[in-house]
């Protein structure tokens, strides 16, 4: 059956955008760059003021404000450690958080929703890089398939409600994000944070090494959040379909490379050690972003210069 297609919805800058998860990496990225383009009817929440796991919360929510588009960048996030020891919490808040958005937006008449995924959708052993019709081939990584379940289900749920409502929700699949915002804690952070605040440290303490998981040898695809916020308003403006989106850079380094980047960054002496009975994840993840460069976007910020700026921001914001 052919999908229902929908004409592009007329947001603009006086239409009314709620950000979900405002205060997340992506969120606070995406507001940033709304605000830079002149957009003043912007709506949030803190998890205090809106629970989003509350299905009448959100409910009541938007009776209220009726926003004219969602960006859902609320998710409960981390990294391989995070997933393996919180595995029910992952696909319960997470299967909560995007179906309470997703139903209660299109039950107010929300006229677009952006659902951003993430790249762990795909299959551990699809073939590279990856692309948008690789979704649902294979087996999942073992160690984060809880999250991408969870965020699987989240795609196929905007795709029901436009194919049986013509709800005009678009799902962004981002490849590894990073920049000012991000999560530095050892015990769920991702692995550039993590790196970032490992070779601070080690610096700051005069430690002779850095101990890293894994061999070093798995290959990963870095993006900046403000170009994924820049490609998020774009596909906002400029997308309306069922198929997934990748958002990314197109290239990769492995571990290892990052890490040499990394500690030349901070400017840490020490030696780098890596740990090899710890896992290391999928062995590669690198996007295919032909789809996304076809429709006119690609990214702007050099690795080099986003771990610099990130790592000035872990400072300053370490000495407040």
């Amino acid at each position: 059956m052919t999908p229902k297609t929908v004409d592009l919805p007329s947001i603009n800058r006086d239409s009314k955008i709620y950000v979900a998860g405002h205060r997340g990496l992506v969120g606070s990225a995406v507001v940033r760059s709304l605000q830079n383009r002149g957009y003043h009817n912007i709506v949030t929440r803190t998890r205090q003021q809106l629970e989003l796991a509350d299905s009448r919360a959100v409910k009541d929510f938007f009776s209220e404000q009726q926003p004219d588009c969602v960006i859902d960048a609320a998710a409960k996030v981390g990294g391989i450690h995070a997933n393996n020891v919180y595995p029910a919490d992952f696909i319960r808040d997470n299967l909560l958080i995007q179906n309470n958005l997703i139903d209660h937006a299109w039950r107010s008449g929300c006229r677009k929703f952006v659902f951003l995924g993430s790249t762990c959708i795909y299959p551990k052993m699809a073939p590279q890089p990856l692309k948008e019709e690789y979704l649902l081939t294979g087996p999942l990584e073992p160690t984060n398939e809880w999250y991408a379940i969870a965020k699987i289900a989240g795609i196929k749920m905007c795709q029901a409600y436009r194919k049986q409502y013509g709800f005009d929700a678009i799902s962004l699949m981002p490849t590894n994000l990073y920049g000012p915002g991000d999560n530095f804690d050892l015990e769920n952070s991702h692995v550039l944070p993590a790196l970032i605040r490992k070779f601070h440290e080690a610096k700051i303490a005069g430690k002779p090494e850095v101990v890293i998981w894994g061999t070093g040898k798995p290959r990963r695809e870095f993006l900046y959040v403000d170009d994924m916020a820049d490609a998020t308003l774009f596909l906002m403006a400029n997308y309306s379909d069922e198929q997934i989106v990748n958002v990314g850079v197109g290239q990769d380094i492995t571990i290892r490379e990052l890490a040499e980047t990394v500690k030349d960054i901070v400017d840490f002496n020490g030696n780098i050690v890596f740990d090899t009975s710890k896992p290391d994840g999928t062995p590669r993840k690198l996007l295919d972003v032909s789809k996304l460069s076809a429709l006119g976007w690609q990214a702007t910020t050099p690795l080099q210069r986003g771990v610099k700026s990130t790592y000035q921001w872990h400072v300053q914001s370490a000495e407040v």
